[in-house]
């Protein structure tokens, strides 16, 4: 098969979207990633609630639409939002697992899951802190 060789480009429309350092932006997808985990923290912590014996409320509108706020934000909001977020994960993930470990071995988990479910409340209101006051933004938004 005598095929040409591939072009290849290397025009500045083509490597436009790897010039310059520094974080890449996927503008509607990493919007839509941070809502998926931060609908899964919320998910797990429901899991922390109940092993603490604790009902787990509902979440509200603040935190329901704060993945599609913070999004708005943008700058360091948005970046400390996603940085919070994984290290919440990175505390959650390794608690739940041992919970969940305490519990399969007979022991009651509810001492551990209250302050598991405290450090989450914590640093949940935190990030929903990073949110500039009600009505800063413009109209409210809706997920």
């Amino acid at each position: 098969m005598n095929m040409p060789p591939a072009e290849f480009s290397a025009s500045p429309a083509a490597s436009g979207m790897l010039a310059g350092a520094g974080r890449a932006h996927f503008g509607q997808a990493s919007a839509s990633a941070f809502s998926m985990k931060w609908s899964a923290l919320h998910d797990a912590a429901g899991v922390i609630a109940a092993l603490a014996g604790l009902a787990p409320a509902a979440m509200d509108a603040r935190q329901r639409n704060f993945p599609a706020n913070i999004r708005d934000c943008g700058g360091w909001r948005r970046e400390l939002a996603e940085q919070s977020l994984a290290d919440l994960s990175a505390v959650l993930e390794p608690g739940l697992s041992a919970l969940l470990a305490v519990c399969a071995r007979g022991v009651d988990p509810s001492a551990p899951a209250q302050a598991l479910w405290q450090e989450f409340c914590a640093a949940r209101d935190a990030m929903l802190g990073l949110l500039p006051p009600e009505g800063a933004l413009g109209p409210v938004r809706r997920a």
